[in-house]
């Protein structure tokens, strides 16, 4: 792309990571024009050693996967999760032998969601944003200036390109600049943990079983992921990571396993370890004039649940819902009609995981003797009431509250 070259669509999307191409896909595949660019080059975020890490897709995020063309692309690299465990543990006194225990088959023949490396996801659909007609990829785009006005938006990058559209949609991460040049303020806690994240191999199949064990440090989950693998997502207190992360392998592997049990055999490394700072981030507001945040630009959670990337797909299929309903009448897609109307459907139910996932790791992230054991009960009383269970499993799945078309499975 030459500098100083003007690009006009209905919608710009800055961000082209997962939440971001999800978005410019749906609303491409609708009718509408998008331009999604991206300050990463193509493909850096596909490479093996980018990142590391994977995501849980909930059930309802498979929804809207199918629902762009997505899924295809990804069905081979997706371990389904069929059983989730959740148990208090300590690294040197084992697992508690009261547990909560989630089955697939007591609420329908799916799984709850699928376990996938973040790098195959974005392979996928850049894959799928390359074939779509009306969706303009613009990597190594840095947006250094943005001007929103009553009909429209203009941005410009670093290179002098300018980006014009009627609605601005910011999907450029917890640090969004974007989001911070509009003026929208954060609530921010940042955690006293990091989490250290790599992939193991082991020698008995996982069943598709994910389990969280609660550490005084914080949780530890095993992820069921293809190839015999697991996704290790290990949190532990911010003054520990740097002596688990200088360890030998043998000697990482060793701690690991101390951590897993026996349950998969004989583990081995196969990936390089990351490390992650935790924190928990909220905009006071999603909207601005002809401006609307999504994903981890409005919201990032504690991993302790493994939802944060469904509340972006969630973010998505919403904002996308409206803003085809409107232009399929003719309207101003980035009307503030439109953004209030998005805001309000999407700031509760955020809202409330935010807040569930700050106090479980308030909870568990301790050894306190009373808090240990009121916990262990907790746990097992809650395996006992169906209900509830039931309930909770269709949170996970991302089947409660008021649903997006793409969400429940059905058309855009």
């Amino acid at each position: 792309m030459s500098a100083y070259a003007d690009i006009s669509s209905d919608i710009l999307i800055v961000g082209g990571g997962m939440v971001g191409a999800t978005l410019g896909i749906a609303l491409s595949g609708a009718g509408l024009k998008v331009t999604l660019a991206d300050r990463l080059e193509a493909k850096a975020d596909t490479a093996k050693s980018y990142d590391g890490r994977a995501s849980a897709i909930a059930n309802g995020s498979v929804n809207i996967l199918k629902g762009i063309g997505v899924w295809p692309y990804l069905e081979v690299n997706a371990s389904p999760i069929w059983d989730i465990r959740v148990a208090d543990g300590h690294p040197l006194r084992g697992v508690s032998p009261l547990f909560l225990h989630y089955d697939h088959s007591d609420v329908g023949e799916c799984p709850f969601g699928f376990i996938i490396e973040n790098r195959s996801v974005r392979e996928a659909l850049r894959t799928v944003a390359s074939d779509c007609k009306s969706l303009k990829l613009v990597d190594s785009a840095n947006v250094v200036s943005v001007k929103r006005g009553s009909f429209g938006v203009s941005a410009e990058t670093d290179t002098g390109m300018r980006l014009n559209a009627s609605l601005l949609i910011a999907a450029d991460g917890r640090g969004s600049q974007i989001r911070n040049g509009a003026g929208i303020k954060t609530r921010v806690k940042m955690y006293d943990q990091k989490s250290i994240v790599c992939n193991v191999r082991h020698e008995r199949d996982h069943a598709g079983t994910a389990v969280e064990l609660f550490l005084p440090g914080g949780p530890f989950a095993m992820l069921p992921m293809t190839e015999h693998r697991c996704n290790v997502v290990w949190t532990e207190r911010i003054d520990l990571v740097d002596h688990y992360m200088a360890l030998t392998e043998e000697k990482f592997l060793k701690e690991l396993s101390q951590r897993f049990g026996g349950w998969l055999g004989k583990i081995d490394l196969v990936s390089p370890r990351h490390l992650y700072p935790l924190g928990m981030l909220h905009a006071e507001r999603y909207t601005s004039q002809r401006l609307a945040i999504v994903g981890d630009a409005a919201h990032s959670i504690h991993p302790i649940a493994g939802q944060g990337l469904n509340l972006g797909l969630r973010d998505v299929a919403a904002l996308a819902e409206l803003i085809v309903d409107t232009a399929r009448l003719g309207g101003d897609v980035g009307s503030n009609n439109i953004l209030a109307r998005y805001e309000r459907w999407r700031r509760f139910d955020n809202f409330v995981l935010i807040t569930v996932t700050d106090s479980l790791n308030r909870l568990f992230s301790n050894d306190i003797g009373p808090l240990r054991l009121s916990r262990d009960m907790g746990l097992a009383i809650v395996d006992k009431l169906p209900l509830m269970k039931k309930f909770l499993m269709r949170h996970a799945m991302g089947q409660v509250g008021k649903l997006p078309r793409l969400v429940r499975g059905d058309k855009l």
